[in-house]
């Protein structure tokens, strides 16, 4: 059986990304491994064993080109709103809290946040498929 344990994305700044999403999703650092060129990052929220790998590639000046196959990282929170009033408050770019429904009943609440990479995470609600 086949247990996810990262996804990757890559960054043009470390320093600037690792401090983003400790402030957005309370990430923290797990490890990091540096190689010539480049290094590896590893970001992990205490509640969960799941890894956000950061790859910044030290030659890198540009942005990189997300193109149109990226879809999101998501996040579960226990209070949408009130995260979304933090993100808001902070600063942090953020989308309105929306209510999917699907006949008739909500299916999920949530917002996208962007991260200074242009990386879309999804912030959910905690209940129901997202328990």
């Amino acid at each position: 059986m086949a247990k996810p344990v990262h996804s990757m994305i890559r960054v043009l700044d470390e320093e600037r990304s690792r401090a983003y999403y400790a402030r957005a999703f309370g990430l923290e650092l797990a490890e990091r491994i540096g190689f010539d060129g480049f290094a590896l990052v590893y970001l992990r929220h205490p509640s969960s064993p799941f890894e956000l790998e950061l790859t910044v590639n030290f030659d890198r000046t540009e942005p990189y080109d997300l193109g149109n196959g990226y879809g999101h990282l998501a996040v579960v929170v226990d209070d949408v709103d009130a995260e979304h009033a933090r993100f808001t408050q902070e600063g942090l770019p953020a989308t309105p809290v929306k209510d999917f429904q699907h006949q008739g009943k909500t299916l999920a609440r949530f917002f996208f946040a962007t991260d200074p990479d242009g990386y879309k995470i999804e912030v959910i609600q905690k209940g129901g498929r997202f328990g």
